[in-house]
């Protein structure tokens, strides 16, 4: 059976969680391997709402094993909130159905500092960050001083490693006018929470490795969007790791032939959250409604997101890069009654045509969307499960969609509800 990579393909909310939780149920192993506790992925079973932001989505699945891979960064305090929390709602986990890469790095509360430091330091000029100390963190990994999981298993390790460390982010914290870290302090939480946090550490890319030979279904799950990608994403404005489908092979140990089939998440209409380019954007009642409609509020900041028109140009670019082979359309049924739809096929720049969104930022922030205009529907499409569920229109635009982005429906989502999805290609399949 095929293993299955799911990442967004636009900017993040585009219902992965939902989708995750649906594909779970058919996997053995469910494998976060990038991002941070900035996801935000709300899953609804059986009229009970869900919604985590470190942990895999399998984890509420009774038999799976839920694993956090080596290409995440974890804040251990948030881990066991999110813990608890799910506890409260009914969630057992242990060390029976939650694996956590001993190569880890952590999240430490100087990088959440640095984070809320820096945008106000950057005044106008800010990303929009959540300021959880994501970005910093990957930071001090590629700068080689991060402290990883392994490393609270030994002190004599963690004092050389909080000694580089806090090196390089003293400098940093004066640099900007705030005090010395207190080492102490930071040396104590983490020799405290040490305890709870490494009966969970494993070599994962072995453990990965061995479920693959013995057959197992493996669901990679993926945070945030594509449009968000450090290297592919609309850059400054994006989060610090790579969202693409690669990360799923590194960010866990486990090779790209590992890889069978990548969905793709897509929204049927284009929202963000925070800053940067956006060419669809409506500032107007159709935005409004829009907003409205489909609930657009970031499940972990409860941030408004911007609203606009489906953007076949851009989501035909991230399944490109992403080499996506099916996606899953979600939110299908907001756009029911509206009388008039528009998708985004193309972009002009100072009288020039693109088919994908340039690069250079003075270029994303002068590009017009160039529209297409589809006949809406009047009916409903909330809980359909089936094609012959559908209003005409409603399946002539699914159909204009996969045209535009050049890439096939494999599943269409029509509620939050698990069961309202209709089902075109198995991804597990071979």
């Amino acid at each position: 059976m095929a293993n299955v990579v799911v990442v967004g393909a636009q900017w993040g909310d585009e219902g992965k969680g939902k989708i995750v939780d649906w594909l779970s149920e058919r996997a053995d192993v469910i494998a976060r391997f990038q991002g941070g506790h900035n996801a935000g992925h709300t899953l609804v079973i059986g009229g009970k709402v869900f919604k985590l932001s470190l942990l895999p989505s399998g984890i509420v699945r009774e038999g799976k094993l839920a694993v956090i891979g080596n290409g995440v960064v974890l804040d251990p305090w948030s881990l066991f909130s999110e813990i608890d929390k799910l506890a409260g709602q009914g969630v057992a986990i242990s060390t029976d159905n939650l694996m956590i890469a001993e190569n880890t790095p952590l999240i430490l509360p100087l990088h959440q500092d640095l984070d809320k430091l820096r945008e106000e330091a950057a005044g106008a000029s800010k990303i929009g960050t959540t300021g959880r100390g994501i970005g910093p963190a990957y930071e001090d990994k590629v700068g080689r001083r991060t402290i990883r999981v392994a490393d609270l298993g030994d002190e004599e390790t963690l004092d050389a490693r909080l000694d580089r460390l806090l090196a390089h982010h003293d400098a940093l914290r004066q640099g900007l006018g705030a005090e010395p870290i207190d080492r102490a302090d930071l040396k104590s939480k983490l020799l405290e929470i040490a305890p709870k946090l490494l009966p969970y550490a494993q070599p994962v890319w072995k453990i990965m490795a061995d479920a693959r030979k013995a057959g197992k279904r493996i669901l990679f799950e993926g945070a945030q969007g594509s449009l968000l990608d450090i290297d592919f994403g609309t850059y400054p404005y994006v989060t610090s790791s790579t969202t693409m489908s690669g990360m799923a092979a590194s960010g866990t140990g486990m090779g790209p032939s590992a890889i069978g089939f990548v969905l793709g998440i897509v929204k049927a209409y284009t929202t963000r959250v925070g800053e940067g380019p956006f060419p669809t954007e409506l500032h107007d009642g159709d935005g409004q409604r829009l907003g409205e409609r489909g609930h657009e509020f970031g499940t972990v900041t409860g941030r408004k997101r911007r609203c606009g028109w489906f953007d076949a140009v851009l989501v035909r670019q991230t399944c490109a890069i992403s080499g996506v082979n099916g996606i899953a359309l979600t939110k299908l049924d907001v756009l029911d009654g509206f009388e008039t739809l528009k998708i985004c096929v193309g972009y002009e720049i100072d009288g020039v045509k693109y088919d994908y969104l340039p690069t250079a930022a003075a270029l994303q922030a002068k590009v017009t969307p160039i529209y297409e205009e589809m006949e809406g529907w009047q009916e409903s499409t909330q809980g359909a499960r089936s094609w012959a569920d559908l209003p005409a229109a409603a399946i002539k635009y699914v159909r204009r969609v996969e045209e535009l982005i050049q890439c096939p429906v494999a599943l269409l989502s029509t509620s939050p509800e698990r069961d309202d999805t209709i089902l075109v290609t198995d991804p597990f399949a071979d």
